[in-house]
Order: C-alpha cells, then sequence, then structure tokens
C-alpha cells in the first residue's frame, strides 16, 4: 500500500495564517494525506478543535507559554498608540520594532524546530509565515511557502511596497516609503543574514526576512483585486488560490431587541485589533447610533464590556467564513483572510486598518471598487455611517460583488492548494 503523505503546516502565531492553513489541511484530509500542525505553545488547542495532530515547538527560553503570549501582548499594548499613524510614520514606530521581535522568536525556535522535524519527517512542510526558519530550508523534503498576508509581499516594479499603502501608480510616495523602509530596517535584516548564514541559508534580499519557495508557492489573492506584474509568475511555482476559506457548522444568527430585521453587518478587527479597546468601545457608541444590526468580535476582552447596545451582539470569537455567509457587509482591519473572505462571500468591505498588509488591502478594496477605505488617521468614525449607507445601497456593486463570489466559490482554494501540494 501506498505510504499515507505526512504534510507539515507550520502557521505564524496569529489566527489569519492558523485558520487559513486549516482551511488547505481539510482539503488535504479530504485527499487522503495526513496534515497535521507544529505550532508554538501559546496556540495549542486551536488545530486539535478541527481535529489535527499539533506539534508544539518546545521553548528553550526559561519563559513558559503563558509568559511568551503575555510578551506579544505586552508588545501590541504598547504598540496601540502607533495604530492611527500613517504607514510611513509606522515604519519607525511599530514596522521595525515588529521585525526585530519576529526575528528573537525566529531565532528561539530554530534548534527546537530541527529536532521537531528530524522526528516528524514530514514528506512536505507548510509555512505560512512572514520569516524563513533555516530549519524548514534545510529539512531534507519540499517546502512551500503559503504567503497568506497581501501579494504586496511579492515584490515587484509594478507592485507598491509592503505595507505601504499606497496605489502602484503614484511612484514618488512609493520611493519614499521603499527609502525609509530599508533604512529603518537595516539593522534587523543585518541581524537576520547573520543568522541564516550561521544555519548555512542564504540571505535575503534587502528589506525582506523570506525568500520564495524553489518548490512551491501559494497566494491568497483572488482574481478581481490581482496586482499586473510587471515580472509574470511563473504558474508551475506559484498558484493562485483566488482566497482559501476553511469548512464551518452553519451560524445561527441571534434576536436583536433593536432593529431585528435590518441589514446585518459582522466587525472584526482580528486579535490585535481587539486589543485596543478604547478604539473598539468608541466604535460601538457610534455603531448604537446606526440602523443597523452588528455582530461584534472583541477577542479576548469581552469582560470590558459592560453595557452593549440593542443592536449589537458581542463575543469574544466567531466561526467567520459561517458567519459572514449570513452578513450584507463586513467591516474589518484589512487582515489578508478577512479581505479574501469579504469577497469569498460577496459582501463589500468597509476596511479600517491599523497595521501591516491591512493598509495595502484598504488601499487595493478602494483602487478595485470592492469597499471602502477608512484610514484610522483620518478620523474613520466620522465617515463610517456614509460608508456604511452608500454601500449597502450601491446595487451595481453586489452584482458584481456576487459574480466574484460565485466564481471564487467554483474555484474551491484549499482544494487547489491541497493538490498543488501533494502534486510535490
Amino acid at each position: 500500500m501506498q505510504k499515507q503523505k505526512l504534510i507539515a503546516l507550520f502557521p505564524e502565531a496569529s489566527f489569519g495564517a492558523a485558520l487559513n492553513c486549516i482551511g488547505i489541511a481539510q482539503s488535504l484530509r479530504a485527499l487522503g494525506a495526513k496534515p497535521v500542525f507544529i505550532c508554538h505553545e501559546h496556540f495549542q488547542g486551536l488545530f486539535a478543535e478541527y481535529g489535527f495532530d499539533e506539534y508544539p515547538i518546545p521553548q528553550v527560553s526559561p519563559l513558559s507559554a503563558a509568559e511568551h503570549q503575555h510578551y506579544w501582548e505586552r508588545f501590541i499594548e504598547r504598540s496601540i498608540p502607533y495604530f492611527d499613524q500613517t504607514p510611513l510614520a509606522q515604519i519607525d514606530s511599530y514596522v521595525a520594532p515588529a521585525w526585530e521581535a519576529i526575528i528573537d522568536t525566529a531565532i528561539e525556535a530554530e534548534k527546537p524546530l530541527q529536532q521537531l522535524l528530524t522526528r516528524l519527517k514530514p514528506d512536505v512542510i507548510v509555512l505560512d509565515n512572514v520569516v524563513l526558519f533555516p530549519a524548514i530550508v534545510n529539512a531534507g523534503c519540499p517546502w512551500v511557502r503559503m504567503v497568506s498576508c497581501a501579494e504586496t509581499e511579492l515584490p515587484d516594479a509594478r507592485v507598491p511596497p509592503y505595507l505601504s499603502g499606497v496605489l502602484a501608480s503614484d511612484s514618488e510616495a512609493c520611493a519614499r516609503y521603499t527609502e525609509q523602509y530599508l533604512k529603518a530596517v537595516k539593522p534587523a535584516h543585518e541581524r537576520f543574514s547573520q543568522f541564516l548564514a550561521s544555519n548555512g541559508t542564504p540571505p535575503c534580499p534587502p528589506g525582506q526576512f523570506l525568500t520564495d519557495s524553489p518548490y512551491l508557492n501559494l497566494l491568497l489573492s483572488p482574481t478581481p483585486v490581482r496586482y499586473e506584474r510587471e515580472q509574470a509568475l511563473d504558474p508551475q511555482r506559484y498558484v493562485y488560490l483566488d482566497g482559501c476559506v476553511r469548512r464551518e457548522a452553519p451560524y445561527i444568527v441571534p434576536h436583536f431587541p433593536r432593529h431585528n430585521d435590518a441589514p446585518l453587518i459582522y466587525l472584526s478587527f482580528g486579535s490585535l485589533g481587539a486589543a485596543d479597546t478604547g478604539m473598539m468601545k468608541r466604535l460601538i457608541d457610534t455603531l448604537s447610533t446606526l440602523p443597523y444590526r452588528f455582530l461584534v468580535n472583541v477577542g479576548a476582552y469581552r469582560d470590558m464590556y459592560t453595557t452593549v447596545p440593542d443592536n449589537v451582539y458581542l463575543d469574544s470569537w466567531f466561526a467567520q467564513p459561517a458567519v459572514l455567509k449570513e452578513c450584507d457587509l463586513f467591516i474589518h482591519h484589512g487582515g489578508n483572510n478577512s479581505f479574501c473572505e469579504a469577497l469569498y462571500f460577496g459582501l463589500p468591505s468597509v476596511i479600517i486598518p491599523y497595521c501591516w498588509d491591512g493598509h495595502d488591502n484598504a488601499a487595493r478594496a478602494e483602487e478595485t471598487g470592492v469597499g471602502r477605505y477608512l484610514p484610522r488617521f483620518a478620523d474613520p468614525l466620522a465617515a463610517l455611517p456614509a460608508a456604511l449607507e452608500q454601500l449597502l445601497a450601491d446595487q451595481a456593486m453586489q452584482q458584481r460583488l456576487q459574480a466574484f463570489s460565485e466564481r471564487m466559490q467554483a474555484t474551491r482554494g484549499t482544494d487547489l492548494a491541497a493538490q498543488a501540494i501533494l502534486a510535490l
């Protein structure tokens, strides 16, 4: 009998990457493979909920998993004041420090990851991260780069700089951002290059912390928002998935004491955005004045909301694909999973980004006519009521989004990814 293929998926410690990989793992399992998850200790339990084996990376530092989680929570809390800055200002205040912290995590994980991969002996490794791990490159099996951030993560002359939130047509803004970014991250890049060299791995290009896989690279970017590239990507090595949405049980919409027959809107800013409880409370105050129903994801901070408006339902966790299937519009931070899932279910987006590739997806949504970009540095709460009214009334946009949705759902990106991985 043919040996069952063992596919090790290693997403970064974020819900976007983790849930994206769960969708791929569901399709891999359906095709007869055995997908397993390598994870950071404080992410244990999430993958087991979907029926997958978990292999946490052993900690080599004296910090416990809870203390590691607290370290990242403190990092986010310290970063909240920078979420209202422009992407250009965030380079020095948030982006460069974030790269330093991410590199610390990669260095700490390297030896335990080498040992774990030697024990697992996977047939293929799928890496959904923003940073390279030499242990994966040197594991002796094919590895896959999963680009679950915005397509801007793969540089091209006709694609805006990663994390910039500018349009490709604005060459002056692109050049200004690139110059400042390369200068700010140079110390982190040099430190990371030394780490790679010490583990027999070539350095990444300037400003980058992850190289393309020589075997296979998977991109979430849906067709309606894909960029025209100056250098076309080789379709044998780069596969566009048109989104990648996991399967969830149906969601039962709760009863709302007020506006129970009004359009249903889902709001989620991811785990990072939920930490900004001051912004979330101001946002909920605005929602309470609007003639719609709102489902609001407040993450691990549910206990901080003592009063809730009658047209708002709060929870610490929603099975997002199941919820979006019931909604009319999605307010989010521009995370790539959220951006793709909005398109997958034919929903217009109102994007209020606070960091990272949320800026890129927000600008692209506005540019391609699939949503509105409300920058946090330009009073988004004042602009929100009119944006919601406009998008909900835009019949032409809704028809376009419905056509996009039908095409994406017919593509079945999770199956496409699983087939490409098994073809290795």
